[in-house]
């Protein structure tokens, strides 16, 4: 493991965080949501996720983060595939890595951390989504054969 090593690199470094799209498996199938607490987007809905620690992957993250914010927990992720558009969030440069889960059923979840409300929507009406996850819904929807 790495610890306490400094460098100093020429190049600015973007943050990475990770995403967890979670879609049940019903005939009208429903997806996971946060309600954000926080700045940028507050009040707004958004997949659960957040900043990548040091010590963890990005399926790591995508799993401790899904937790935190709504009490599931998850054990295998798919990976969707990787986010970097340039003024996708506007705290500062930010790559994100989205992940899809699948459940039988919607489960019971509770909004925890930064989260103000955790709840599931069915995919036919979705709310307006924060960030850039919009097009990571597109991109989750297909990878898992909805259509």
């Amino acid at each position: 493991m790495i610890e306490n090593m400094e460098y100093t690199y020429k190049y600015p470094r973007p943050a990475v965080t990770a995403d967890s799209v979670v879609i049940s498996k019903e005939s009208e199938p429903k997806v996971l949501l946060v309600q954000r607490g926080n700045e940028p987007y507050k009040g707004c809905w958004a997949f659960p996720g957040g900043f990548m620690n040091m010590d963890e992957t990005t399926e790591q993250c995508a799993i401790r983060e899904l937790e935190e914010e709504t009490g599931l927990k998850v054990s295998s992720l798919q990976q969707i595939g990787a986010y970097s558009k340039v003024d996708r969030d506007p705290r500062g440069r930010t790559v994100t890595v989205a992940y899809l889960a699948r459940v039988d059923a919607p489960v019971a979840v509770v909004a925890q951390d930064d989260a103000a409300k955790a709840k599931w929507f069915p995919l036919s009406a979705l709310p307006p989504l924060a960030f850039d996850h919009e097009e990571i819904m597109r991109d989750a929807v297909l990878l898992a054969k909805i259509s």
